[in-house]
């Protein structure tokens, strides 16, 4: 079986619902709402559903807009230009601060009205609910502007792997050009390092990886002489697992962090024969993430005025084992009838989809418990390829697919399986529509 979605229907095997989606029948032109008029001449009710945007491969490829992204997102806003549902972008992406990637969304989309940065979630964007690391001294590690993101998600002090390197530039010797000429001074007075963030794929792999590996296996004293390595060792927090994504690039996907992190958890197990644990991995799939998003839908919900509760999120994505597999684990945890089962598809790393997270980071008392589901949508337009990434037959699932998930998460079949598959977010978005009766 396969999925042939070029006409907007789904045949593939293994999806769960086959939906043939219209590609037709554009909203009408309507005159500007007068100030209090309602949206729509019908008087639709308020919307009990909300939408979670996968960003790379659904609305963007690279710099460049999905053309259908623009069809959608005119569905999506009134005649006065206002959304007529609420709206989160949900991306894996790290290296930029949320207002720049709002901004980049607004160009790229060409959208009335402009994506705020309270409707964008990046991979780090829960560390801000981690409150118990925010006093540490904390080790980021990444690209763009790492030191400024670690400070608006509320760690007070932080310090850069250049930062790092420059302190003892004797650690960082695969690149023969940078090695110090002569022996450097001993550094003295560098602040004792009581954890690591890991904010996504850094420029050069050898000086992280390297640089990363030594504070783990120091204690957070890379310039003390090395005595027994401990373990467990500090704490790391890692966003974004994503193994691959796609970019304007011919070649299908490019590597992502969770490459990074494959080397790095590789390099620590040869080095000390032990597993690298996360205190928390954050970004698709983290159930963590999902819960977060959440959160934003309720209060962009409260924001306009709406009063009917959001029941169902419509998570549409294009990468199965990252936007599918987290929307499904989410679905998972709305449907359980004990939060406890919400580590379903977990496998040693509990923090990733933890309950006891929750009462941490204050999620509980801030989302009440309307959300009755989630459904996940898979669109063709990005990593995705029709009869390459989900097995034909989930019973063959071990010998026949490839699971570029992370080491921490399971590969259970049934969570790669999207509700429903089409071709790209504008039949997503009609799709939506469709089951809500909303027109």
């Amino acid at each position: 079986s396969r999925c042939d979605c070029s006409g907007g229907v789904c045949a593939f095997g293994s999806c769960r619902s086959h939906l043939s989606v219209s590609a037709s029948a554009r909203l009408s032109r309507r005159r500007p709402l007068l100030p209090g008029s309602p949206a729509h001449p019908f008087s639709l009710p308020p919307p009990a559903f909300g939408f979670l945007f996968d960003v790379d491969g659904v609305l963007v490829r690279g710099s460049q807009a999905v053309p259908a992204a623009r069809q959608a997102f005119r569905r999506l806003v009134d005649s006065g230009g206002r959304l007529r549902v609420p709206v989160v972008f949900l991306t894996n992406a790290g290296n930029c601060l949320r207002s720049a990637k709002a901004r980049e969304l607004s160009q790229a989309l060409s959208s009335l009205p402009q994506v705020s940065p309270e409707q964008v979630i990046l991979s780090h964007s829960p560390l801000r609910l981690f409150s118990q690391f925010h006093q540490k001294c904390m080790l980021v590690a990444g690209q763009g502007p790492v030191e400024e993101n670690a400070h608006n998600l509320g760690f007070k002090h932080v310090v850069t792997i250049e930062a790092l390197r420059k302190a003892y530039p004797l650690l960082d010797m695969v690149d023969q050009s940078r090695r110090p000429k002569e022996l450097p001074p001993p550094t003295t007075g560098f602040p004792t390092i009581e954890g690591v963030i890991l904010f996504g794929e850094p420029v050069r792999w050898e000086t992280s990886l390297q640089l990363i590996t030594d504070v783990l296996l120091s204690n957070g004293n890379p310039g003390a002489e090395l005595q027994d390595i401990p373990y467990p060792h500090l704490p790391v927090l890692a966003c974004n697992m994503d193994l691959l994504w796609m970019a304007e690039a011919k070649m299908p996907s490019r590597f992502g962090h969770g490459t990074f992190l494959l080397c790095l958890e590789n390099i620590y197990k040869k080095v000390t024969g032990r597993e690298l644990k996360y205190e928390a991995l954050i970004g698709k799939p983290s159930t963590v993430t999902y819960r977060y998003a959440e959160y934003l839908i309720k209060q962009q919900a409260e924001k306009q005025g709406w009063k009917s509760p959001i029941r169902r999120l419509y998570a549409v994505g294009d990468n199965p084992m990252s936007d599918i597999y987290g929307a499904n684990l989410y679905n998972t945890y709305l449907k359980s009838a004990h939060q406890n089962q919400a580590q379903a598809g977990v496998k040693r790393s509990p923090q990733a989809a933890s309950p006891q997270t929750e009462d941490d980071l204050h999620l509980r008392k801030d989302c009440n418990n309307s959300v009755e589901s989630c459904e996940s949508i898979l669109v063709c337009t990005g990593v995705y390829r029709h009869n390459a990434d989900v097995p034909s037959k989930t019973e063959e699932c071990t010998a026949e697919t490839v699971f570029h998930g992370h080491r921490d998460f399971c590969f259970d079949p049934s969570l790669v399986e999207a509700s429903y598959i089409v071709q790209d977010v504008n039949d997503a978005v009609q799709l939506a529509f469709k089951k809500e009766d909303w027109s």
